[in-house]
């Protein structure tokens, strides 16, 4: 049984939101329960840096629900090596800051609500272990 974490982070790679799915759900139902789960502070936003796989018509539906717009961060067609996306990299690094935390380096939980959770407690040690 596998699982994808769909995060939304700033600029500082710090967690705003978070869904946990199954891993058949596409990436762009996973960013729509996401998008419906943001709390009342994201009403600021105003562009979101995603990959290729977010694109078709989630990105209409995103900028008449929300009015911001998804921006897609694209490899140049003509490289055929690896490029480094240049915003990309903060979710990234996100993701490996979570993964050193033991209990998500595997899916133990039973309910994805508790695998949230989960996620929100690893990030909360990750912000004050910055403040220190």
């Amino acid at each position: 049984m596998g699982r994808k974490r769909h995060i939304l982070v700033d600029t500082l790679g710090l967690l705003l939101a978070v869904v946990v799915t199954s891993a058949s759900v596409q990436d762009r139902d996973g960013a729509r329960l996401l998008l419906r789960h943001l709390p009342g502070g994201c009403k600021k936003l105003r562009r979101i840096w995603v990959d290729g796989g977010y694109g078709g018509r989630l990105i209409d539906w995103v900028a008449r629900r929300f009015k911001f717009c998804l921006e897609g961060m694209l490899r140049p067609r003509e490289t055929r090596k690896f490029v480094l996306l240049p915003c990309r990299w903060v979710v990234e690094r996100t993701f490996d800051r979570l993964n050193h935390s033991r209990r998500l380096s595997k899916s133990y939980e039973r309910l994805t609500r508790t695998d949230e959770t989960w996620v929100y407690i690893a990030m909360t040690r990750i912000m004050l272990r910055r403040l220190t």
